[in-house]
């Protein structure tokens, strides 16, 4: 079976460097598994790789749709298959490289295509507290309830947006549904100490990211008519708040550093409940060569 190599972990972790440096010895290409680097106009605030690293290897699924348009993770499978078989008819294996979670695990065991967003009904549910709509989701799906953290709002109102819109059970769905794509996956994440190092470095890079101007690119962007998905990206969210009048400058900035800490914190837990994928502590490595010496022990593949 043809091999694809996933390589994953929380944000800032240092993906990227290390993804260009295993895709060059191998002499392959890089497929992005990044909900937000696919929309154009957003690069700072979504660090995309820089001109230098995209002429270094070439990187596909970035800059593929405007930010007023809608993106999901079927369509992202849809659209990812043909190139990675093109990739397999060249003889090269793919490197799949991000921290959506759920990209990953469209391609990795599959997802059912649900309804739509309903923002009116997210919004009704939105009102309860966390606690009463668990228990919902326990009367109307006790399976797919026990999948989910009783504190990950965000999901259960999607499991029960789906429940009430369907008028069956998500869990019944799914099992209809679910496909996964037909290549052998080698999976592999980084991680760093969370306190002493990963999170200094997020706030690091937003602090650099606001020097390199994310505010003028929110500006941009809002111009754009950008959809909701678009704008629930960290850094252009709290920004727009800010140029709204909710926040102060330094409070969103605040809000960006703690949000994308939180965000890196779900990403740990979403990857560790992947199945077969192996981690690398990076912990005090920075050179992406140092890193990719120290994946090598866990790639099957000859490099």
């Amino acid at each position: 079976m043809n091999k694809v190599i996933l390589l994953v972990g929380p944000t800032c972790v240092g993906k990227t460097g290390t993804a260009i440096a295993l895709a060059k010895r191998l002499g392959t290409e890089i497929i992005s598994a990044d909900s937000m680097q696919i929309y154009r106009h957003m690069d700072i605030g979504t660090e995309k790789p820089s001109r230098e690293q995209l002429s270094e290897v070439k990187h596909h699924m970035i800059d593929i749709v405007e930010p007023s348009q809608s993106y999901s993770a079927g369509r992202y499978v849809e659209d990812v298959r043909p190139i990675i078989d093109g990739l397999h008819s060249e003889g090269r294996v793919p490197i799949v490289t991000g921290g959506t979670g759920l990209y990953i695990r469209a391609m990795t065991r599959g997802i059912f295509k649900g309804p739509s967003a309903d923002w009116t009904l997210r919004a009704d549910l939105q009102r309860d507290n966390t606690e009463a709509l668990y228990a919902k989701l326990k009367k109307l799906d006790q399976e797919t309830a026990e999948g989910i953290e009783p504190t990950d709002k965000r999901r259960i109102i999607r499991a029960l947006e789906v429940c009430i819109s369907t008028g069956r059970k998500m869990s019944e769905l799914k099992r209809e549904a679910t496909v996964a794509l037909p290549y052998e996956f080698i999976k592999v994440a980084l991680s760093r100490e969370r306190e002493g190092e990963l999170y200094p470095m997020i706030e690091a890079r937003v602090d650099d990211m606001m020097r390199r101007g994310l505010l003028d690119e929110v500006k941009r962007v809002l111009k754009l008519n950008p959809s909701r998905s678009a704008m629930q990206a960290i850094g252009y969210k709290e920004l727009g708040r800010h140029l709204e009048g909710e926040y102060s400058l330094d409070e969103a900035v605040s809000l960006i550093k703690r949000n994308t800490r939180r965000y890196a914190k779900r990403q740990f837990t979403w990857f560790r409940a992947e199945p077969g994928l192996k981690w690398a502590d990076i912990t005090g490595l920075k050179d992406p060569a140092d890193i990719l010496a120290r994946l090598v022990p866990l790639l099957p593949v000859e490099l």
